[in-house]
């Protein structure tokens, strides 16, 4: 299991249930990383998506206090929930691990972070007053940079594209 996670200068990564910035480049490696997988996220992270719909083109997996299957209000949409972590991976276990891709929110990172072998973080250098937080990679015994690009311009903000290693996965 992958997970991936816009931050940043102080791994801050939401506020009012929301990004802190809007980056089109962020959202096309978003978009073009987990489409055609699967993504677990929190039932707050599926409210905060356009309509609170799960994503297009991908299963999505909802880490709540319940489980079984979910729909949408217009019933187009299924998601599957999930109440623990242990039925997660049960779930998990049928998609090739590079093909799950935790997408937050912040508990649930916090939560799945010792299962993911990986973790693609776009860093944004800029405070975006954030409320809630990613755990700082950078200061893990457990995690490695391996790879990072170039800074790139996204609007108004400069971002990097960085790949962490864990080491100490479950």
């Amino acid at each position: 299991m992958k997970l991936i996670v816009a931050v940043d200068k102080n791994w801050g990564i939401g506020r009012n249930n929301d990004l802190l910035f809007s980056l089109p480049l962020d959202m096309k490696h978003f978009i073009k990383t987990t489409s055609g997988k699967v993504v677990v996220m929190g039932r707050n992270t599926l409210l905060s998506l356009p309509g609170g719909k799960p994503l297009k083109n991908r299963t999505n997996i909802v880490l709540s206090g319940t489980g079984g299957i979910g729909e949408c209000a217009d019933g187009e949409s299924k998601y599957l929930k999930v109440d623990s972590i242990d039925t997660l991976l049960d779930v998990i276990k049928v998609f090739p691990p590079d093909d799950v891709f935790v997408i937050g929110g912040a508990r649930v990172y916090k939560e799945l972070l010792p299962y993911c072998c990986e973790a693609i973080v776009t860093k944004v250098d800029a405070d975006g007053k954030a409320e809630l937080f990613f755990p700082d990679l950078d200061n893990s015994t457990h995690w490695s940079l391996v790879n990072e690009s170039e800074p790139v311009q996204d609007g108004e903000y400069e971002i990097k594209f960085c790949t962490y290693k864990n080491h100490g996965v479950k």
